[in-house]
């Protein structure tokens, strides 16, 4: 049992690890916004603490000698954000509670960052692939990843973890694929033979805890990921069948809809508006290949994915139908 803090917790991904820890006989302290819903958080026991991570005087006033403290939390490709805003949270917030994990001595500090700090990659990158994020919030994720790695080398003991693309039940992210293949709406932009890697929501848990357990794994940076990559025609593929419906056939080219895209976005901005329909992110998705190899931290932690594509869209699908989704 240890005394463990997680930012994030009441979000996708941090709200999985804190169940598993608490799962484990672990006492998780969760540094949460005002406005958070907290209510599954406090039914299983975790100590809230209300905060906002972008002041550094309450971060340092609430930081404690923590066993372990997860870094979750981050600001997440919303479209109509204040881009300081990607800034203040994953960069700013970031050195906040890493400066104060190393005052007060924290025993492991492990930051979460992305896949997309490589941007589009050849097949099998590895984790010293180059650089080269797409957006701000790539880039303010780089940023973050540094500064930890900055904080490594003056002596607070820590982790970086990549996380391929999430998924499984409780994602909203992959909510509007679902939809739009079970209604029949899916169009497919460009040939779909863009290699995507992916990796189901307990499979990331699992490495989030074995990097926190390993002594192999400080100073380190891991790539978590499924077993393989996939094409967007697999993932649409295995979706159809865990829907039980047709596999999507209709097919438009990729550039006249990027180019398209990036009108609507400009045209936004210029206007001032907020979210727009259609933005270069979305069509990156058909177009950005994101393969890599997680033999790294097969080696050095001892992970293996437990759930293949096929199982894990369908438990994922299972999950969106029992909470009346699709």
């Amino acid at each position: 049992m240890g005394r463990i803090l997680v930012t994030g917790a009441t979000g996708f991904t941090g709200s999985a690890l804190t169940r598993r820890l608490v799962q484990e006989g672990h006492q998780v302290t969760a540094f949460v916004r005002e406005s958070s819903d907290v209510t599954g958080l406090q039914e299983l026991g975790v100590e809230i603490v209300r905060l906002d991570i972008t002041d550094y005087e309450q971060v340092a006033r609430h930081m404690r000698p923590f066993d372990r403290v997860f870094h979750v939390a981050a600001s997440f490709r919303r479209e109509h954000a204040d881009l300081r805003e990607f800034s203040r949270v994953n960069v700013d917030a970031t050195r906040h509670l890493l400066q104060a994990a190393l005052d007060q001595g924290v025993g492991r500090f492990i930051h979460c960052s992305t896949i997309g700090v490589h941007g589009g990659v050849e097949p099998g990158a590895t984790e010293s692939y180059r650089f080269k994020p797409n957006d701000h919030y790539q880039r303010s994720k780089l940023e973050g990843e540094l500064l930890a790695h900055e904080y490594f080398a003056k002596g607070l003991p820590g982790t970086v973890i990549r996380p391929a693309g999430i998924y499984g039940p409780g994602d909203r992210r992959f909510l509007k694929l679902f939809k739009a293949i079970k209604k029949g709406f899916f169009v497919m932009i460009g040939r779909g033979d863009t290699l995507f890697h992916m990796v189901y929501i307990d499979d990331l848990v699992q490495g989030f805890l074995l990097a926190s357990e390993r002594e192999e794994a400080l100073n380190e940076v891991f790539i978590i990921g499924s077993e393989r990559h996939c094409t967007i025609n697999e993932i649409v593929r295995e979706v159809a069948a865990a829907l039980h419906v047709r596999q999507p056939r209709l097919r438009v080219p990729l550039r006249p809809v990027y180019l398209a895209a990036a009108l609507c976005e400009d045209a936004y901005r210029t206007l001032g508006l907020s979210s727009p329909p259609l933005y270069r992110r979305r069509v990156e998705f058909f177009q950005m290949n994101r393969s890599f190899d997680i033999g790294k931290a097969r080696r050095l932690l001892g992970y293996e994915p437990r759930f293949d594509l096929k199982q894990g869209i369908e438990a994922t699908a299972r999950s969106y139908e029992a909470l009346g989704l699709i």
